[in-house]
């Protein structure tokens, strides 16, 4: 029996031809080849709004538009994120969502006095496909790849969601078709093992 995977993919720009929606499709071929579960969340179709105070967050409600996407999170047993690096970071939509899923009784919840201390989402195993105009070896090595190990540690390990491997992809403006076929091909491996 396979894995129940959840891909979300970061790009906030819905028109066709970005290289994180090939990735993310090429992802689905190969799960769909390695007979795992599939649902995906495409967050720049979803309209929501960001968070603008603790309060909301800790006591808001939900949006509605939302909680489909929470029931995904808790259906999955590995969740795959695909997300350009804009301004050293993923975009801003992607955070916004995070923010208003990862909520208090959800995501994480208090025991005793400590507000933090049982992860709501442990159990599941993540990956990060993140492109970039550098190359990702300069982000890797002189920049020490710092947004996504603020993602890993900061946002999925607080709420359990571990190991979370990272798949990154430089020098996307400039890739030869040959070379963008390869990452296509890694992809549905990746997908086939569901990791």
């Amino acid at each position: 029996m396979g894995k129940r995977v959840l891909l979300i993919q970061g790009h906030p720009d819905q028109a066709p031809g970005h290289l994180c929606r090939s990735l993310e499709e090429a992802y689905a071929r190969g799960v769909r080849e390695g007979g795992h579960a599939l649902r995906r969340i495409d967050v720049g179709a979803l309209d929501f709004p960001l968070l603008r105070s603790q309060h909301d967050w800790e006591h808001g409600a939900l949006p509605a538009g939302l909680q489909q996407a929470q029931d995904d999170i808790l259906w999955s047993q590995h969740i795959v994120f695909f997300f350009p690096l804009w301004l050293g970071d993923m975009p801003a939509i992607l955070k916004g969502f995070l923010e208003q899923v990862a909520r208090p009784g959800f995501a994480f919840s208090a025991e005793g006095k400590n507000p933090f201390a049982r992860k709501g989402l442990k159990g599941r195993s993540g990956r990060l496909v993140v492109t970039m105009g550098m190359p990702a070896i300069v982000y890797r090595v002189y920049f020490r790849a710092h947004s996504v190990k603020s993602l890993r540690r900061n946002v999925l390990g607080f709420v359990g969601i571990a190991p979370v491997g990272d798949t990154l992809i430089g020098m996307t403006g400039n890739l030869k078709p040959r070379v963008a076929a390869r990452w296509l091909d890694r992809m549905q491996a990746l997908g086939r093992g569901a990791v």
